[in-house]
This record gives C-alpha cells, structure tokens and sequence, in this order.
C-alpha cells in the first residue's frame, strides 16, 4: 500500500508543479499573494516528492520485491546501506532522486528567500516548477519507479557489485546536488531575463546559490574520483570518460560563473555574460542527464537504459534549454552595458580566468560529443582518449594558473601589473627555491614535471599574498598582523583557500604522474617481491564468505623503505545472486603517498599480484576538499549568505516589467 501512496505523491507533485508554473510564470506581477502561494507550492512540492522517495527506500529496506525497481537491483542479503543506495544505483531511482533534490533547492529558495521581491520570487519559482513538472513527468510517463510485479520472485537480481561500497552510496547525492542545484542560477537567470531585474542585487542573490552547488559537485566529483581509485582495482583517479566530463563541465562552467558573478556584483559589469553563464551550467548539466542515461555511453558510470527514454530526454533538454536561449537572444539586445575598466584591473583578470574556463569547456565539449556525432552520422567509430584531453585542458590550464595569483592582489577598475608583480616577487622566489629542491631530490629530466612543479607551487604559495598583504605580514608589528588577518571577511580567506586547493591539487597531479612506479608479477605464498624501496611478502591465499558474496583475499606484508611493516589484505569477490567478480585493492598510506596492491585471477598454480607506489596522491584529494571547505566557509559571509540581501538594494531605475527595455541593466 505504501507503494501506491509513494506513486499519488508524485502525480500530486506533478501536478502542484504544473499549476504553480503556469501560475509563476503567467501572472509573475502578482505581487506578494501570489509570492506566498508560490512558496507553499514549492514546499508542498518537497513534501510530496520526500514521501515518493521514502516509499522507494522503504521497499528497498524491507526487500519489497513486489516492486518491480527492488526486484530488479535489491537482494535481501545486502547491508542495510547498500540497500538504501541501491534506491539510486539505477535509472528510476537516481531520476527520482534528481527531481527530490530539485524540488528541495526550490523549498531552500521559498524559505530562505522570503527578502526576495515578489516579481522575482513568483518567476523563480515558477521556472523551478516547471523543472519538476517536466522531470516528475518523464519518470511518472517513461520511468516509472513505482511499478509492480503481478508475480514477486522470492529473492531480488541484486544491484551491481561494483555499486555496493560506500563511496557509491555517498557520491551521487553529492554530484546530484551540484548538478540540480544549478537549476536555481538558471531560474533565476530565466526570472532576470523576464522581469528585467539584471543588476548587482541580482548577483548577489545568485552567487551564494552557485557557491552551494559548486561546493557540492567538487565533493562529488572527488568522491567519484577516489572511488574509482580504490574500487575498480586499476589505481587510476580519471579516466576522461565520457560521463566523467559530463560532470566536469558543469563544474568549469559553473566555476566561471563564480567569478563572472562576482564582477557582476562588484562593478555591475559583465551582466550578458554572466546571464549566459547561468544558462550554460545548467545546460551542461541537462547534457549529462542525457548522456548518462540514454543508452549511448557503455561506462560504470551510466544507467544505459532504452533508446525511447532517451529521445524524451533529449527533447526535453531541447525544448528546457531551446526556450531559454531564445528568451536570451530576445532580451539580450536590450541588456545595458554595466561598469568600465581598464583590461589591467581585477575585473581584467576575472574576465581572463572566464576565457581560459570557457574555452576548457570547449575542449572537453568537443572530445566528448564529436566521437558520438561522428559515429551517429556517418557510422565511423574513433577513440578521444586522454592524450587528447591532457593536451588540449593542460595548454589550456598552464596560463591560468600563471595568472592566478595576480587576480587578488589588482585592484577594482585599474591597477598597477608591476606593483602586483613586485608583491609576489617572493612568492615567485620561494617557488623556484623548492622547485630545485624538488628536482634535485627526485632527480633531474628533460620533461614537463619541473614546470607542473612550478605552477603547482606558485599558485598554492600565491594564494596567501593577498592575506600577507591585507596583514602588513613583517612591516608591522606581528601582534597587530594577526589581529587584522583575524578581522578579514571568510570571502576573503576562502578565495586563498580555494586557490590554495588548485595548487594542492595540480602538485598531486603532477608528482603522482611523474614519478608513479607499477610492478605486475605472479608470486605464491612465501614468494616476494620489490617496488620503490617496497618489500611485498605474499604470505598466504585465503577463501572464505562475506553477507551476500564469496571472498578470495591474499595477505602480504609489506615492509616500507624506512622499515615500518603493514599488513596487507587484497580480495577478489564474486557475489551470489549476479555472480560477478569485483576486485578490493589494499591501500597503504606513508604520509602524502600510498602503495596500492591488487590481487589478480589466478594463473594455473600462481597469482597475478598488481602493485603501484603512488607519491604524493593524496595532496589530489585534499586540494578538492580544501576547495569545498572554502566554498562553504565562504557562505559564512553575511554578504554571501542565502537569504540576506533584500528588496531595498535594488534600485529605483530597476525595471518593473520586460515592458522597459531601459530597465535591464
């Protein structure tokens, strides 16, 4: 019974959407009544979709295999985690979980954004609506996640294996945060674009909204990033699959945004752009959604499902992203040209790091999309692997890294290049310093690490100049320093570090790509081997039974170079109910590195061992998170707070209707 309720509580989500889209979006002039109706909708709408989404976690809890979805990917012996994360490790489920996500940004609008003027907030909401409508919609016509078996089996098909591990259970929510949560830039670009509101207000209401959705699609994408790494047993963090870039091109788009906003705000310039910007992320985002799950894409990653869903996804985004490019080049001509500056300026630099990310989400656009165009036209099938990508996005990124530490340091409207060269003259020191060092410990090559090495270090050391600037750091007295490093807004620290982060970030990139060792070897018990100053002992070979699988590990003994001994167990695990393998590497971490070992199938009377020394792999993951650390700590800001600003801050020249050309500014 639970079941059908779960199912009517989608349809009458569907249909409170439907009416508050056509109410939002026809009748936006209808001031703060209809405002207030608007807000009860949307929460209304997190509350019916919240109860459809418990009901499938329900079933999948207590193995309901009279749903035809927990039949399908549920097995009663599954723990009781990878139960509830089998909910979205597969089509139905993970779409019912991106349109609960959607709704719950725009409840986080209507309740937050009671300050909002009332125009705006009706349009806003409106647009959002018409999101879950049409996404409530497809799942409720093509995708229904409630459908019953007239004959439940005694026991479920099992989700798959590599999806039953805690990274799987935590990485989508997490990505589908991001992703959905950019819908609510696109609206309130949608809601600008209608109502003529484009100002610095505006921005400020869009850029704590973008910070909380980049903030999530960074953890999201470290999280699938990591989790590759340690369950897939190949030891690489990035492929450049296809549905990998589909995430990452949010993530540059929306990063762009973040900057682009910020200029918006400051000087009331870059307002086209900007407004683009915002359709563009959530495009991308739409475009994933498509790739993911319309069958065209063979990855761990995709939920390939039949062709027809497909279309109707496809149309979908044509029909959500056509009708808003359209209202863009409608309204566009009629948008007000904002603040001057000079190119060498703050405002310059943003614009730079815009180029550099706009023209990165060309790069990886066009490697990901033209192997699929290619073969749909003219049925020739090639390979855009990662030389392409490294290629292309390193050229790419190499410049902005450069550049990246001047940004802060220049002024709004015009600035002095030299007098920011010459604060960061130390910087540039001290990062040609450890270089050398660098270098000189790990040994001298013609190759492209020294100069990886370099921006690593000169963007990760840069991010601090403007905090020892701000500080007077050694021309005052260091008491009165810290006392005014203290007294800095958390934009201020987040923006250091943020940038910090890239740095951490490119040195674990560039350390574990340079100086990475592998070693693949067969070996018995009492056999050993060496790597990197690693001395593996292959102890014994061990069979037994996990909950739902059964379970062939080796146990090795690895002593480290400084003479530290660890055990260390690998598996190979086949499951019951699919019978599939998955392969469970051992990780041992020394500091910033780890040594990664996986046992392979076994060979007549030996075993296929796998070992790689990975220097300096975590300083990758921990760039991510001290990146999302600081977009969250930045929303601390009262400035950048969701919910602070306030009707007062728009001005009176605003345009009260798409009637007043003069008014979009």
């Amino acid at each position: 019974m639970s079941i059908e309720i779960g199912h009517f509580a989608l349809l009458l989500a569907a249909s409170v959407a439907t009416v508050a889209a056509m109410g939002g979006l026809s009748l936006w002039r209808g001031g703060a009544r209809l405002a207030a109706v608007m807000r009860r909708a949307a929460l209304l709408q997190f509350i019916l979709v919240a109860v459809s989404f418990v009901t499938i976690v329900q079933a999948f809890v207590v193995s309901d295999f009279s749903l035809r979805l927990a039949a399908s990917h549920s097995h009663s012996l599954k723990p009781l985690i990878f139960k509830i994360s089998g909910v979205w490790g597969n089509h139905e489920g993970s779409m019912l979980l991106w349109v609960l996500i959607l709704v719950l940004f725009g409840a986080l609008v209507a309740a937050l954004g009671k300050r909002l003027p009332s125009d705006l907030c009706n349009l806003v909401l409106g647009t959002q609506s018409l999101l879950t409508a049409a996404f409530a919609g497809f799942l409720l016509f093509t995708s229904n996640p409630f459908e019953r078996l007239e004959l439940p089996p005694l026991e479920g098909n099992d989700l798959n294996p590599i999806l039953q591990d805690f990274g799987l259970a935590v990485h989508p929510p997490l990505l589908y945060a991001g992703y959905v949560g950019f819908s609510i830039c696109f609206s309130f670009a949608i809601a600008a674009l209608v109502s003529g509101r484009i100002d610095q207000a505006w921005a400020r209401w869009v850029r704590p909204w973008t910070m909380l959705s980049w903030t999530f699609l960074t953890l999201g994408i470290a999280m699938g990033s990591y989790w590759a790494y340690y369950e897939l047993g190949w030891g690489g963090w990035w492929f450049w699959d296809p549905v990998e870039n589909a995430s990452f091109m949010p993530w540059l788009a929306g990063t762009a945004l973040l900057h682009s906003a910020l200029v918006m705000e400051k000087r009331n310039a870059l307002k086209i752009w900007t407004i683009f910007l915002a359709i563009i992320t959530f495009s991308l985002s739409l475009l994933g959604t498509f790739l993911v799950r319309s069958g065209i894409l063979t990855s761990v990653h995709t939920f390939a499902s039949d062709p027809t869903r497909g279309l109707v996804i496809l149309a979908m985004l044509a029909m959500l992203i056509g009708s808003a490019f359209l209202l863009f080049a409608i309204r566009a001509p009629a948008l007000r040209q904002g603040g001057l500056f000079a190119p060498i300026s703050r405002e310059g630099a943003l614009i730079l790091n815009n180029l550099f990310l706009a023209t990165a989400v060309g790069a990886v656009l066009i490697g990901t999309l033209y192997p699929l165009l290619l073969d749909a036209l003219t049925g020739t099938t090639i390979s855009v692997g990662a030389p392409f990508f490294n290629l292309t996005f390193g050229a790419l990124m190499a410049p902005l890294l450069l550049v990246l530490p001047f940004g802060p340091l220049l002024a709004w409207k015009r600035a002095d290049l030299v007098a920011a060269g010459q604060r960061l003259l130390g910087v540039a020191v001290l990062t040609v310093g450890l270089v050398i060092v660098v270098m000189a410990l790990r040994g001298v090559s013609v190759s492209l690490v020294p100069v990886g090495l370099l921006l690593g270090f000169w963007v990760m050391l840069g991010s601090f100049a403007e905090l020892i600037e701000r500080s007077k750091l050694g021309r005052i007295a260091v008491g009165e320093s810290l006392r005014r490093l203290k007294g800095l807004p958390p934009s201020i620290w987040s923006t250091a570090a943020a940038h910090c982060g890239v740095g951490l970030t490119v040195l674990g990139i560039v350390s574990v790509t340079a100086w990475e060792t592998e070693l693949v070897t067969t070996l018995n018990p009492g056999q050993e081997a060496m790597l990197s100053g690693y001395r593996i002992q292959f102890d014994s070979f061990d069979q037994g039974r996990g909950m739902n699988y059964l379970v062939d590990s080796g146990r090795f003994t690895i002593t480290a170079p400084s003479g530290a001994q660890s055990e260390m167990v690998p598996e190979r695990r086949t499951y019951f109910a699919s019978g599939m393998p998955t392969t469970e590497a051992a990780i041992r971490t020394d500091g910033l590195s780890q040594f990664y070992l996986q046992l392979g199938e076994p060979q007549s009377d030996t075993h296929v061992v796998r070992a790689w020394y990975k220097p300096n792999i975590l300083l990758l993951w921990i760039g991510a998170l001290v990146m999302a650390g600081a977009g969250s700590y930045s929303l601390l800001d009262r400035r950048r707070r969701v919910g602070v600003p306030g009707a007062s801050r728009y001005s009176s020249s605003v345009a009260r209707g798409p009637s007043t050309p003069s008014g979009i500014a």
